[in-house]
């Protein structure tokens, strides 16, 4: 992939109707080989709840907790910024432009109300329901049932299977 891509990445979801669905878990399957078909890969993670990747005392917590609105943490292998929005007022479509543009594609996981393109993970005894037949922007089911799906029906266990669906995607 080069630096100079001037077309913007592919923006792909994964959802599901119930927490424990499998979502992380494919994901940790398929960006490998994503990444083997020369993929450079970026990934939104949906958290419900409260969280903090900064660790409370050290310096760079005690400066974003001093009042900053952004705080950028670095080091030579990796960086974090974090932004503070107590306002609730956090736009998704506009977080997603300030990432990097110039990686092939953007893998969201959770937000299953966004309009962008998704597949639907679904385990049987563990999912509530299916939310293709209501949400337009499902484009296929990763799952572990044979039932007759009216989309793209993606084994869940086959990683390989969901991975060559993304590619063709991409194309």
């Amino acid at each position: 992939m080069s630096h100079n891509k001037k077309t913007k990445p592919l923006i792909l979801g994964f959802c599901s109707s119930s927490s424990g669905s499998g979502k992380t878990t494919l994901l940790e399957k398929i960006i490998p080989m994503l990444k083997l078909n020369g993929l450079v890969i970026s990934v939104v993670k949906h958290a419900h709840h409260s969280f903090d990747i900064d660790t409370p005392g050290k310096d760079s917590y005690r400066l974003r907790k001093s009042g900053g609105y952004q705080t950028l943490v670095l080091n030579p292998e990796r960086s974090v910024l974090i932004t503070e929005d107590h306002k609730n007022k956090s736009d998704i479509d506009c977080m997603i432009e300030q990432m990097d543009q110039h990686v092939d594609m953007i893998l969201i996981e959770g937000l299953k109300t966004l309009p962008y393109k998704k597949i639907e993970v679904f385990r049987k005894g563990i999912s509530k329901e299916k939310l293709y037949t209501s949400n337009k922007s499902i484009i296929a089911i990763a799952t572990d049932t044979n039932d007759k799906e009216m989309i793209t029906s993606l084994n869940i266990n086959n990683p390989k299977e969901v991975c060559k669906f993304i590619l063709n995607l991409i194309k």
